[in-house]
């Protein structure tokens, strides 16, 4: 699985402790505790969990202070344990409470997304039904995101507006019907790019078939709606469910035979996976 690029892990890290600790850092440690004094903490979450981030975090320990000695104890993917350590850190007793919260937030966040993909994952179990995220990210954290639904179990729709096109109802609208939006963007794009339609209706399916997209996005439709779609297309294209994807739908929204299944739910929403950090 392929990991973040380094830079990006980076720059994302130093904006959050600009944030975090602005001009005057941490006053709170630096008034408490003594400029020498030295600790050994765990991070482990307080219920169970599939982990993402675990770098990040320990990247973080590190930007602050190079010194730290970080050691993780679990790997990005593993079904955590409540309350058993997933990562120390032993050093500066400053240093580990001035990158605490940075490291915290990233992996807690990432590894929520990556937990509620995987519920969604488990419930399809036995489908050819991919679990994808979408472009309903946090700005800046896209690809920390899309990186923890992979350690989830999921995959990754399109990363960005530029590496595929996705035809939706307002393109539509302006090229003033289904075939001259695909007809045009095949035209622009070349043949190397895929070329990705959303339609709402079992009529729009069959008039975005004739034009010969690569995937349909059969949005907000009813189970027996997509049943009747998988057997009109019969292979002809990707067909990609989107709409009321939830743990408690996506069983039945697997079990229509679709070939990708898209939440949002997983990356604008899914709850933190709550972790703590504690001296021993």
């Amino acid at each position: 699985m392929a990991a973040i690029p380094l830079l990006t892990v980076r720059e994302a890290i130093q904006r959050a402790f600009i944030e975090d600790l602005g001009d005057a850092g941490d006053i709170t440690s630096d008034a408490c505790i003594p400029e020498a004094a030295t600790a050994t903490a765990v991070i482990a979450p307080r219920k169970n969990g599939v982990l993402a981030g675990l770098s990040v975090a320990a990247e973080a320990f590190l930007t602050i202070d190079p010194k730290l000695d970080v050691q993780p104890l679990a790997a990005d993917t593993d079904n955590a344990q409540a309350r058993v350590a997933v990562l120390s850190v032993s050093g500066s007793a400053r240093s580990i409470l001035m990158g605490e919260r940075v490291a915290l937030n990233f992996l807690s966040h990432m590894s929520g997304i990556a937990t509620a993909t995987a519920a969604l994952v488990a419930e399809t179990a036995g489908s050819k039904a991919r679990i994808a995220c979408t472009r309903k990210t946090t700005p800046g954290l896209r690809a920390f995101e899309k990186y923890a639904v992979r350690c989830g179990g999921g995959s990754n729709h399109r990363f960005g507006l530029y590496d595929a096109v996705m035809i939706k109802d307002n393109h539509i609208a302006a090229a003033g019907d289904i075939a001259k939006a695909i007809d045009g963007a095949r035209a622009k794009v070349g043949h190397t790019v895929s070329i990705e339609v959303e339609v709402d209706t079992i009529d729009q399916l069959v008039e975005a078939l004739a034009a010969k997209p690569d995937i349909v996005l059969l949005d907000n439709m009813s189970t027996d709606d997509l049943r009747q779609a998988v057997d009109i297309t019969n292979g002809a294209a990707i067909l990609e469910a989107s709409g009321n994807v939830t743990v408690e739908t996506v069983a039945a929204i697997a079990a229509t035979g679709v070939d990708v299944i898209s939440s949002g739910w997983i990356t604008h929403s899914a709850p933190v996976l709550d972790l703590g950090l504690d001296f021993k």
